[in-house]
């Protein structure tokens, strides 16, 4: 650090006036209020130190021309002398560790320029393993009871309304961002792979099979059923039309009226029966043949190939698509509703399910401990994964600076303390010229 008798001059961090304005990659910056208050406070301890060490230059000098006249002048110039040696050399001392001293390229100066990649390397391994270590992290996330902390907040009269909020923008956000047709497309494809891809047969016959051997569908068997009792009751003229058309034009009417009430009668008995005897046979006919199409699906590999055609004239590619858009519409237009809606269903469930999870992390400590449990783990697994990149922020940050805004931004950070080391020297310089003279003339003198 160069002597400067001007009090305006900065060495190192504070070469302008008004504060530190470094040149970096980047170009000139302007230095913020902080630092050019610091900056300030580093001129006048600059200034300070300066002015001691003149101020013993001074009292040398007086005392080494008037001490043969005043011998106790003597001690005083010892005293000035070292004052002067322990200003110089912590002056040295301090400007060796951000420049080289008066310019001269003197060996182990401008410690900081020269070594500015291996400290920032240093400094990033120290963060790393004293700073980004998991048990560290874990300890300090357990002592902060982060989840009693958020319940309580998410509790509070303002908590949920605010999540909701929070959330609601989030979703319109998210809404604008993305693209339809990449959404659609998205939807499309999903339906494509795992519900066209995959053969329907097999999976639906397993699914008969299980619901036929239940007996689930006996219900629906009794409704078809009772639907054709109803049919049968009410169409007796439809009946006995069917059986004059389909009657040789040779047999009198009143013939196929007779035939045709005969008809209608066993027709409505057979139905009648088949209603009131759960174990009729065309009903286990029924239960037979479900259970063998169940089989089929599953096993037949021309009831399977039927199945995929099925699938294939209901699912073509205009109605995959045309799924895909109604899906995401009414995604989208039911949730865009709701969160711009604060009295809608959705919004006032959501409120009421954020507060009720609140109350239970404040008043339930099992499920406190858990959510902590779960944070530190997180946090944990992030800084166990990533600890080497976060450090590296660090180092990677210090190699972009150049030698001389390294030097001047640390500087600024510790140059005003490192201005006692001056005033220290020079105090104690003194007291230890002093003594130094005053042991030699008592032992020598």
């Amino acid at each position: 650090m160069q002597v400067n008798t001007e009090p305006t001059s900065l060495t190192g961090a504070a070469g302008l006036p008004g504060g530190v304005q470094p040149n970096g990659p980047a170009g000139r910056r302007p230095a913020a209020s902080s630092d050019a208050d610091k900056a300030a406070a580093l001129r006048r301890m600059k200034l300070l130190a300066l002015s001691l060490l003149i101020v013993m230059a001074v009292i040398f000098v007086v005392a080494f021309a008037l001490q043969k006249y005043y011998p106790w002048l003597e001690y005083v110039r010892a005293a000035a002398e070292g004052g002067m040696v322990g200003a110089l050399a912590d002056w040295f001392a301090v400007t060796a560790l951000f420049k080289y001293p008066m310019g001269i390229k003197i060996p182990h100066t401008a410690i900081i320029p020269r070594r500015k990649d291996q400290i920032g390397a240093s400094l990033g391994d120290f963060v790393e393993t004293n700073f980004l270590s998991e048990q560290v992290v874990q300890e300090k996330l357990a002592s902060a009871d982060i989840a009693r902390k958020a319940g309580a907040w998410l509790s509070s009269p303002g908590g949920p309304d605010r999540v909701a909020k929070e959330g609601a923008a989030v979703i319109r956000g998210a809404f604008k961002v993305l693209n339809d047709d990449d959404v659609q497309a998205v939807i499309e494809a999903m339906v494509r792979k795992h519900l066209l891809t995959p053969p329907w047969g097999p999976p639906v016959g397993r699914l008969a099979e299980r619901v036929f051997d239940d007996g689930h569908h006996h219900a629906l068997v009794d409704l078809l059923v009772d639907r054709a009792v109803d049919w049968v009751r009410d169409n007796q003229e439809t009946v006995n039309r069917l059986v004059t058309d389909r009657s040789p034009t040779w047999v009198p009417s009143f013939v196929d009226g007779l035939v045709g009430d005969k008809v209608y009668v066993e027709i409505l008995k057979f139905t009648r029966a088949v209603q009131s005897d759960p174990q009729h046979q065309v009903r286990l006919s029924i239960d037979k043949y479900l259970k063998e199409l169940a089989q089929d699906l599953q096993h037949d590999p021309v009831m399977i190939a039927r199945a995929e055609g099925i699938k294939a004239q209901v699912l073509g590619d205009p109605e995959v698509r045309e799924l895909a858009s109604r899906t995401w519409d009414t995604i989208k237009t039911a949730l865009l509703t709701a969160v711009d809606d604060p009295h809608s269903e959705l919004t006032i469930k959501f409120k009421a399910a954020v507060h009720d999870f609140g109350t239970r992390l404040v008043v339930d400590p099992e499920l406190a401990g858990k959510v902590n449990a779960w944070i530190g783990d997180a946090a944990a697994y992030l800084v166990k994964t990533y600890r080497s990149d976060i450090a590296g922020v660090i180092t990677d940050t210090v190699a972009r600076w150049d030698a001389e805004e390294t030097s001047q931004k640390i500087e600024l950070q510790v140059g005003k303390d490192l201005q006692f080391i001056r005033i220290n020297g020079t105090v104690v310089g003194a007291l230890a010229g002093l003594a130094i003279f005053t042991v030699a003339t008592l032992l020598f003198g």
